[in-house]
């Protein structure tokens, strides 16, 4: 069975921070997709779009039989928007590295700043709990699985959180009200996709539906 893995990066970040998870997958004969877009230019409806669309393109010559997708932080918010507004025929498996799926504290607090404003650009906007864009969302339909660590790597962001959190999406924000598996590790926001128990997390998911 030929199986493809679209990866989608986080915030701010590139293809780059998902080299090394992405050479993981690669050796377990997962075929993938892993490019830079632009973030903090466009809205997340736009990146979800442009992003995803290419990445289907430029899978679909292929006739992959599964076509699954591995994101971070983000990247999360991509695939909900897209498979909110289309469907796809081969879909198999999401995992979701710390995904704000109920937006995020600091948007929430900070979204009026114009340094927010300025690092994060439209995107940031729309990640507050009370944006328009989350009441688009559909629930997903296929196996998830959601990995958020419980180790704060932003400590000034941190008084602004109730509960376990990486430093940038609390446990709660990151959960689904649809059914999914989740695991909370001991890692912060920023590297969790280059801890070696996450990548081998990730490879049990895809290759069994199971953490």
């Amino acid at each position: 069975m030929a199986e493809a893995v679209i990866m989608i990066h986080g915030l701010g970040r590139t293809q780059w921070s998902l080299k090394r998870l992405e050479k993981n997958i690669q050796k377990q004969g997962f075929t993938t997709y892993n490019q830079s877009y632009p973030s903090t230019k466009q809205t997340i409806d736009q990146s979800a779009e442009s992003y995803i669309g290419k990445a289907l393109e430029s899978l679909s010559a292929k006739k992959f039989d599964k076509i699954h997708f591995v994101t971070h932080s983000l990247g999360g918010i991509l695939v909900r928007y897209y498979l909110s507004n289309h469907s796809i025929t081969n879909l198999g498996k999401i995992i979701m590295l710390a995904p704000p799926n109920h937006g995020s504290e600091i948007a929430d607090n900070f979204k009026d700043k114009w340094w927010f404003k300025l690092a994060t650009g439209p995107t940031g906007q729309q990640l507050t709990e009370s944006s328009p864009l989350y009441q688009q969302l559909k629930p997903l339909q296929t196996d998830v699985g959601i990995i958020i660590g419980k180790r704060s790597s932003d400590p000034w962001f941190n008084h602004l959180f109730e509960g376990q959190h990486d430093g940038k999406v609390s446990v709660k924000s990151a959960k689904l009200e649809e059914e999914h598996q989740l695991k909370v590790v001991n890692c912060g926001h920023t590297l969790l996709m280059e801890n070696k128990d996450v990548m081998n997390a990730i490879i049990s998911f895809l290759q069994q539906g199971c953490f």
